[in-house]
């Protein structure tokens, strides 16, 4: 039975999360921007990676050329016609819209220590979009899980944010143990198709997620995304996830009912290589392939402090 924000106390919040959460982010939603120009030891800056566009450019005049004018903005055809020199004025656009597509799918209910991924994913849209918001940006996105998915468009409020993040919570508090796992990769792949009929261009998409389920299809998909948008993975996986295909022997709970696996046949261990290892390297894979910067996440530290980091700027 999914949980209300009143039913969620103080102790499930490693497990769930509630607005009033969520809302109080919004205080330590500072230290940290998608601008394009990033510190040094930013993962958003240097070679390996695309530079972030910013905001776009809008056309706004015709003018004939003055001093300190970039010549780069030289339009040659009116100037050959008119013989005098003429330059293309433009202006930044104010507002850029941000697409948050926030995982809260069922492999993200996990966590072994610490916050469940599915909680860290919903901290992390709730300290971009509070962001976003004072950035004087547009936020909206998609919050999916294995059923549903559900799109806002991107708008500049507070009451607006307050909805999506209210939808993000309603997603969250819906995980449950007890329900099985549809498919992964059928869900990813809606996911990316709404998120091409809405997205446009010019807009940054940031895409939180384990990365479960990830296939040659979503990596297509995301390549036509990015070619007129700038894309950012949030990675978000859990430290005993990068164990698993090495343990041993291990014992699963649910936290009613446990069993204990033993990982010495073969072929057990080749299906836990192939469901969570690889499930993780192929998508990191497909991140450096197309150039696009991997965040990455864990269950452990405070979201805060890992969003920071990863931006390059000094975590005390």
């Amino acid at each position: 039975m999914a949980k209300t924000p009143e039913k969620v106390d103080e102790f499930d919040l490693n497990i769930y999360t509630n607005l009033d959460v969520l809302t109080r982010l919004q205080f330590k939603a500072h230290g940290f921007s998608f601008n394009p120009k990033q510190p040094i030891n930013s993962i958003l800056a240097g070679k390996n990676v695309s530079k972030l566009r910013g905001r776009g450019l809008n056309f706004e005049e015709m003018r004939q050329y003055q001093l300190g004018d970039d010549i780069r903005t030289m339009d040659w055809k009116v100037t050959m016609r008119t013989g005098k020199p003429h330059v293309k004025v433009y202006t930044e656009e104010r507002e850029r819209n941000v697409f948050l597509l926030v995982d809260q799918r069922q492999s993200m209910f996990f966590g072994s220590k610490g916050k469940t991924k599915s909680v860290i994913a919903a901290e992390i849209a709730a300290l971009v979009a509070w962001r976003t918001l004072e950035a004087t940006d547009r936020v909206g996105g998609i919050v999916f899980n294995s059923q549903n998915c559900l799109t806002t468009l991107p708008k500049r409020s507070k009451h607006h944010v307050l909805q999506f993040l209210a939808e993000v919570c309603k997603q969250n508090q819906a995980l449950n143990s007890g329900v099985a796992n549809t498919n992964a990769s059928v869900s990813l792949e809606n996911m990316f198709e709404q998120t091409m009929r809405i997205v446009g261009h010019d807009a940054l998409v940031i895409f939180i997620s384990d990365g479960m389920g990830w296939n040659d299809k979503c990596a297509e998909l995301v390549k036509n995304i990015s070619q007129h948008n700038d894309i950012i993975c949030c990675h978000v996986t859990d430290p005993l996830e990068h164990q698993l295909a090495s343990m041993k022997q291990m014992v699963v709970s649910d936290g009613a009912m446990q069993i204990e696996v033993s990982s010495d046949k073969s072929q057990l261990k080749q299906d836990f290589q192939k469901d969570v290892k690889q499930a993780i390297d192929n998508f990191r894979v497909t991140a450096r392939k197309y150039r696009i910067p991997l965040l990455p996440f864990n269950t452990l530290l405070p979201t805060e402090t890992q969003l920071r980091k990863a931006l390059g700027l000094v975590v005390e």
